[in-house]
C-alpha cells in the first residue's frame, strides 16, 4: 500500500514584498498551498484563514470519494470565513486567496484546486502539472488566442478568474481523484516559484534523489536566485511502500503567525492606511466571470488578430523588399560584365551575362562592330558563336582586335 513517507514545507517572503502573503501546510494526511491577495492589508489574513479553516479536514477518510468531498467542502467553508471576515472588517474589502490541496488516502490522492497555485506530480522523473491556472491568460491560450510564451509576459498573467474570498457565496472548485504509486513525489507551489524558475530547473531538483525538505530548501532558493519578486512556498510529499513516517504536522508563511488586523470593526481602515505597498511590484488580483470580461477577452482576441496580421503584413512587405533589393543588385552586377558573341551575321561586343531569367533578359549589345562573322576563321568564328567572356570592356575590345588581326594574317 502506497502512502506518505515524507513531506516538507518551505516559505519565503521573497525579495521584494515587504510581507509574506502565502502560506502552506505539510499534515499528516492533507496538503495545502495558499497564496493571499489583496495587498498589504488582506492577502496574509485570507491565505491564512483559509490555510487554518481547511487544515480542519486532516482526517483520516474511508474512501478517496469521502476525502475529496470533505476538500470541497473545506474550501467554501474557508469562502465562508473569508466573506464574514470582511463583513466584519470592511478595510479588508477584496482580499482573497488562490488554494491548492490534497489529501493522501492509501493508493489515491483527492485534489482540490482554485486559482494559480499549482500542484505537479513527478513520476519515473517525469513532472507534470496537474491543475490549470484559473487566469486570464490560462483562458486565452485555452482557446488558442496566445500561445503559452505570449502567456509568461501578458500585461495580464496576474489576473486571475476565481479564488477565495468575499465575491462568491459557491465558487467553483475543481477536485479530482488521482491514482499514486510508490515513488512518487508531489508538489505544491504559489506562483512565486513557477513564476521564476522554469519546469526544466523543477523537475531537475525534484528528480535530484534529496530528501523533501531539502528539495522544499533547494526549491525556494533557486527562486530567490532568480530575483524572487512574489512571496514562494513549497509543499513536498513523497510517496512510498511500507515507509515508518516520522514527519510532525508543520505550517509555514502567514498562517504560521497570528492574525494581524483591527479587532474593532470601524476603527481598523484608519489603522490600516498607512500600510501601503513600500515596493512598486506586480500584485495579483481578482476578476469574476461577466459579460464585463467576456468583452474584454473578444476584444483581446480582436487585439490579437490584428497584431498579428500587422506583424504578418510587415513581415511579407520585408520580404518583398529583401527580393527587389536583391534582384537589383544582382542585376548591377551582371551590368559589370562583358563578353563578346553573335549579332546576326557581325561580331558584337555584349553588356552582361549570357543567362536569361524567364522574359528578363541580363545582357544587351553594347557595340556592333563592322567585323563580319563569315570572315573569320573557322575556330574563332566557333569561338565567337559560343561566346567568348571578358573580364571588362576593355579585354572585349581587345578580344575583337585580335580578332580582326588574325584575319590580316
Amino acid at each position: 500500500m502506497a502512502t506518505v513517507s515524507h513531506s516538507a514545507a518551505a516559505s519565503h517572503v521573497g525579495k521584494i514584498r515587504s510581507n509574506n502573503q502565502d502560506s502552506g501546510y505539510a499534515g499528516r494526511n492533507l496538503f495545502v498551498v495558499a497564496d493571499g491577495m489583496g495587498g498589504h492589508a488582506g492577502g496574509d489574513v485570507a491565505s491564512s484563514i483559509a490555510t487554518k479553516r481547511i487544515i480542519e479536514a486532516d482526517k483520516s477518510y474511508e474512501s478517496a470519494q469521502d476525502a475529496e468531498f470533505a476538500l470541497q467542502a473545506a474550501l467554501i467553508g474557508a469562502n465562508a470565513q473569508l466573506a464574514e471576515t470582511v463583513f466584519e472588517h470592511a478595510e479588508l474589502t477584496g482580499m482573497g486567496t488562490t488554494v491548492s490541496a490534497i489529501i493522501v488516502l492509501e493508493n489515491e490522492v483527492a485534489i482540490a484546486h482554485i486559482g494559480d497555485s499549482r500542484i505537479y506530480l513527478l513520476r519515473e522523473r517525469e513532472l507534470s502539472q496537474i491543475t490549470i491556472d484559473h487566469t486570464f491568460v490560462q483562458r486565452l491560450v485555452d482557446s488558442g488566442r496566445i500561445t503559452e510564451a505570449e502567456a509568461m509576459v501578458h500585461p495580464r498573467r496576474s489576473v486571475l478568474m476565481r479564488v477565495l474570498g468575499d465575491v462568491e457565496a459557491s465558487p467553483e472548485i475543481d477536485t479530482s481523484i488521482l491514482a499514486t504509486l510508490a515513488g512518487d513525489r508531489w508538489l505544491l507551489c504559489s506562483d512565486g516559484l513557477t513564476g521564476v524558475v522554469s519546469h526544466t530547473a523543477i523537475a531537475s531538483a525534484l528528480a535530484s534523489g534529496a530528501n523533501a525538505q531539502d528539495v522544499a530548501d533547494l526549491l525556494v532558493k533557486e527562486s530567490l536566485d532568480g530575483g524572487a519578486p512574489d512571496n514562494v512556498t513549497v509543499v513536498i510529499v513523497d510517496i512510498d511502500e511500507g515507509v515508518a513516517r516520522t514527519d510532525s504536522p508543520v505550517i509555514v508563511g502567514a498562517a504560521a503567525n497570528p492574525l494581524a488586523f483591527g479587532e474593532e470593526p470601524g476603527r481598523n481602515r484608519a489603522l490600516r492606511i498607512p500600510a501601503l505597498r513600500l515596493h512598486p511590484v506586480r500584485e495579483t488580483h481578482f476578476e469574476p466571470d461577466s459579460q464585463d470580461y467576456l468583452s474584454e477577452l473578444i476584444e483581446e482576441d480582436a487585439r490579437r488578430a490584428r497584431r498579428r496580421k500587422a506583424t504578418w503584413l510587415v513581415g511579407v512587405i520585408l520580404l518583398v523588399l529583401s527580393i527587389v533589393t536583391t534582384t537589383i543588385l544582382g542585376y548591377q552586377w551582371t551590368q559589370t560584365r562583358y563578353f563578346v558573341g553573335v549579332d546576326g551575321s557581325t561580331v558584337a561586343i555584349y553588356q552582361g551575362v549570357q543567362q536569361d531569367i524567364g522574359p528578363i533578359k541580363l545582357s544587351s549589345v553594347y557595340e556592333d562592330t563592322d567585323l563580319v562573322l563569315d570572315d573569320l576563321r573557322v575556330y574563332d568564328r566557333q569561338q565567337v558563336e559560343q561566346t567568348i567572356n571578358a573580364g571588362s570592356l576593355a579585354d572585349a575590345v581587345a578580344i575583337v582586335e585580335r580578332l580582326k588581326g588574325a584575319i590580316v594574317e
